[in-house]
């Protein structure tokens, strides 16, 4: 049945909540027999018996989408097989066409709800729901609800209410109508509604309270993560397009197909988001995403070419084959987009020196030899220059009511959980309280943020290790999300952890390894001592292309005896997991330090020192280990360091207007030397169902500008994002981005363009 205008244009909608998804009073059992009504044969039966038939539903697209939410969806905006997609335990408006005025006091209107991918199910339980017509003030407290309204002519108008702790899925509809001592019939809707969490309702397990919250965590289709390292953080552009084609089915089929979430569960946010941190990596099941941290990325996508989650997941839902590739970050943007569709609060999360803790000890051992290298088949803990994880927000009935809101789940596969590679939902509360037995993951997550690192001196396989420094305060710097309504970044630290140094920090510490299954013991300390301080400086200014000097401070403190000071000064390549790459430079050096005497000691790192031996993100770890030889006293530091890539300046002219096409310009300088081969810019914005691919015709030579110009349609007004990568053979990892509003047709007249460009530093 093609969709009828409403004429009932004074209807309002009110939200019910409700705790139960359940109506006692009505059986399936008891309902006719259904049978679709959908021929002119059907209609004059229902005429010539009396009986009230259902010719068809409008979904009131534009009302319901604007109330719940949802218009943005291409699911209610598409031209063709438009869907109603609406928020649990709130009422949504229905205008059903029948074939004469509803009578209340003659006809009995009955309407059946069930998920429409169960095919097996019983009367009124949790995948169905049967519903009679109500007068409104007559609602059940506590179920589904459908309450008369008004009418007009043969315009029946119905408010519709789902339980509030209804399965999240797509619903289909059924509308038996019987007249009092007649016959009956049934219409069946051929379009099934969407029906996802509910943030703006109060009695939902996802509630999230203030209007800001809401618009960035469930509604915003753009934002950014960080990368780089802790001293040179990097925001990354991502596109989370959780409105567009196929992107809510494909949720829907990885909670249910991948994530094998079932029957009741298919309503409680903690079991789907437990599933989805599993769903999004291919180790366990057909998920979403290939892992790949070599430098070898062929037959797929590196993952520094993503610009969001939008190919990736129309690519996986059409082939049902996972993508290739993926590192954390990516992880956590097709994360985020699914829990988003889904109505579930979501961000991603980067902190900065994230350990790896492989054997739930809560300390990060790291075992390296007398010139500094870490010993790899000792060592199975390691610490991240960077990670990125997702938080979700819900309540915790399983754990208690100080449990609830923000909880940390993490889609990239390090270690088992229940014998499958996800992580969480571990909440922030009993993270930062040192809690680590409590579900889920808890430990793993507190280790990331607040291990503490040993480091640790072999000298042979008959000598004991020797302690060379134990650093409990560098494990979880900067924990960073993306602010509130602008592009700035949030520290939230102090939601994982108390601040470092302090007698609470240290306390929860204790309280955890109390609670864990390892002992936290050391068993070959140096003596204490301080005469010899070491200090790195490092420029935090660097571009690609540049040399750099790594220069390590030396100062005796004593006043009175001089010291011999042996070491060495080295540089290596390093990924954002913590794994050196190639070494780029050593220095050795012999130095004697007077009483009170400082020296410097300088080492120049040129370009073509490091150019060819770059991984990811162009990182590098500095180090030095030292004797200070009459004490045998061991020093060891290191610190990350990143050369800067350059900036994708993005700008357009004009003041862009809802559904009319303008022109943006997208630059990029070379700051290498070299000249760039075989460019291209990956963009990703509004009104683009697919990433653009647009490649440079020639070479770019050192200090010339590529320049590349795109045409985009923005769907609706509003804040919008422009993402965009560039890669090339000589430079990778590239992106910048553009923040900026949308007007209205009818408000260009007094449009103030609020841009936003964002630079990745």
């Amino acid at each position: 049945m093609g969709a009828v205008k409403s004429k009932f244009t004074n209807w309002f909608s009110r939200c019910i909540c409700c705790k139960c998804g359940r109506s006692n009073s009505y059986d399936l059992n008891d309902l006719p027999r259904p049978r679709q009504l959908n021929t002119s044969d059907d209609v004059d039966y229902g005429t010539k018996q009396g009986v009230l038939a259902v010719q068809g539903i409008d979904f009131c697209i534009e009302t319901n989408g604007e109330d719940h939410h949802t218009s943005k969806f291409n699911l209610m905006t598409r031209n063709v097989d438009r869907c109603l997609v609406i928020r649990r335990g709130q009422a949504f408006k229905l205008d059903l066409l029948l074939n004469r005025p509803y009578d209340a006091n003659k006809d009995a209107v009955s309407f059946i709800f069930y998920v429409s991918d169960v095919v097996k199910r019983g009367p009124s339980d949790d995948s169905s729901a049967a519903v009679p017509l109500l007068e409104k003030g007559s609602e059940t407290v506590g179920g589904w609800n459908v309450v008369y309204e008004g009418q007009m002519d043969s315009h029946l108008m119905v408010a519709v209410t789902a339980a509030a702790d209804c399965i999240v899925a797509a619903w289909r509809i059924d509308i038996d109508t019987k007249i009092s001592g007649g016959g009956s019939l049934s219409y069946t809707h051929p379009q099934p509604i969407y029906i996802l969490f509910n943030p703006w309702c109060l009695n939902d397990s996802v509630y999230m309270p203030g209007h800001s919250h809401r618009e960035e965590y469930v509604q915003e289709d753009g934002g950014l993560m960080y990368r780089g390292v802790y001293n040179r953080i990097k925001p990354t552009p991502w596109n989370y397009a959780q409105y567009e084609r196929d992107i809510l089915d494909c949720a829907l089929y990885l909670v249910r197909d991948i994530g094998k979430v079932k029957g009741r569960s298919r309503s409680d946010p903690i079991k789907i988001v437990r599933a989805l941190s599993a769903a999004i990596n291919v180790q366990d099941d057909n998920g979403v995403l290939f892992g790949n941290w070599s430098d070898d990325f062929g037959g797929g996508t590196s993952p520094l070419k993503w610009v969001g989650s939008l190919t990736i997941l129309q690519k996986y839902y059409e082939k049902k084959k996972p993508v290739k590739y993926a590192q954390c970050w990516v992880y956590a943007g097709v994360l985020t987009t699914v829990c988003r569709a889904l109505g579930i609060p979501c961000r991603p999360v980067s902190g900065y020196d994230v350990a790896h803790d492989s054997q739930g000890s809560l300390t990060i051992d790291i075992i390296m030899d007398e010139d500094g290298n870490t010993l790899e088949d000792f060592t199975r803990d390691s610490v991240w220059n960077y990670h990125v994880w997702n938080e979700v927000w819900m309540d915790r009935p399983d754990l208690g009511s100080e449990y609830s809101g923000w909880q940390a789940i993490d889609a990239t596969p390090q270690e088992t959980s229940e014998d499958l590679y996800r992580c969480g939902p571990a909440s922030l509360q009993a993270v930062r309280n040192g809690e680590v037995q409590r579900a889920y993951d808890a430990l793993y997550v507190f280790a990331e943020v607040n291990a503490d690192k040993v480091l640790w001196k072999y000298s042979g396989e008959i000598q004991p290790l020797k302690l060379l420094k134990r650093d409990t305060v560098s494990i979880g710097q900067y924990i960073s999300t993306k602010a509130i309504g602008n592009t700035e970044r949030e520290d939230i630290t102090n939601l994982y952890k108390y601040p470092e140094r302090t007698r609470e920090e240290r306390a929860t510490m204790e309280k955890a390894l109390r609670r864990s299954e390892h002992l936290f013991a050391r068993y070959y300390l140096n003596d204490a001592f301080n005469d010899v301080v070491f200090d790195f400086e490092l420029r935090d200014d660097i571009k690609i292309g540049q040399d750099f000097n790594v220069v390590l401070h030396v100062r005796n403190r004593s006043s009175e005896n001089q010291h011999q000071v042996k070491g060495v000064l080295r540089v290596d390549t390093v990924t954002y997991k913590g794994l050196t790459g190639d070494g780029v430079k050593r220095y050795e050096f012999d130095t004697t330090l007077a009483p009170e005497a400082k020296e410097q000691i300088k080492m120049l790192v040129t370009f073509d020192d490091y150019y060819k031996k770059l991984v990811d993100q162009a990182s590098f770890n500095i180090a030095c280990i030292a004797t200070i030889v009459e004490a045998k006293y061991d020093y060891f530091a290191q610190d990350d360091f990143r050369v800067r890539n350059p900036d994708i300046k993005i700008v357009f002219e004009g003041k862009p207007v809802s559904r009319q096409e303008f022109t943006v310009t997208a630059k990029l300088e070379n700051p290498l030397p070299i000249p760039l081969k075989s460019g291209k810019f990956y963009i990703q914005g509004p009104g683009l169902d697919q990433q653009l691919k647009i490649p440079l015709t020639e070479s770019v030579a050192p200090g010339d500008v590529a320049t590349v110009q795109f045409k985009l349609t923005p769907p609706w007004a509003g804040r919008h994002q422009i993402s965009a990568k560039f890669d090339s053979k000589e430079l990778h990892d590239v992106d910048g981005f553009l923040s900026f509003l949308v007007a209205m047709p009818q408000e260009t007249n007094g449009y103030s363009n609020d841009v936003t460009n964002g630079h990745p530093v």
